[in-house]
């Protein structure tokens, strides 16, 4: 499936660009987070620490084990904070 790949905040950072558009096999969040940190080195220094990092599916914020079916964008983001 194709699935477009946002990246905000401190994890555009250190992937290096805010948006791509990638094929991928994977069933679930967790899953493409795993094919994102085998890519290369920005990626895993990226996702190294999964517990510091959020996501949301098709705009609906989403836990690790969320299905990929039908979706179209998958959001990466620091935990957010009120203030």
């Amino acid at each position: 499936m194709t699935l477009d790949i946002l990246y905000f905040a401190w994890v555009r950072e250190r992937v290096g660009t805010h948006k791509e558009t990638v094929e991928t096999s994977a069933a679930t969040v967790a899953d493409l987070l795993a094919e994102l940190q085998s890519r290369e080195e920005r990626y895993a220094l990226a996702f190294s620490d999964l517990s510091a990092v959020r996501v949301s599916v098709d705009q609906v914020l989403a836990d690790f084990d969320a299905s990929l079916e039908n979706a179209r964008e998958v959001a990466i983001f620091p935990p957010m904070t009120g203030g």
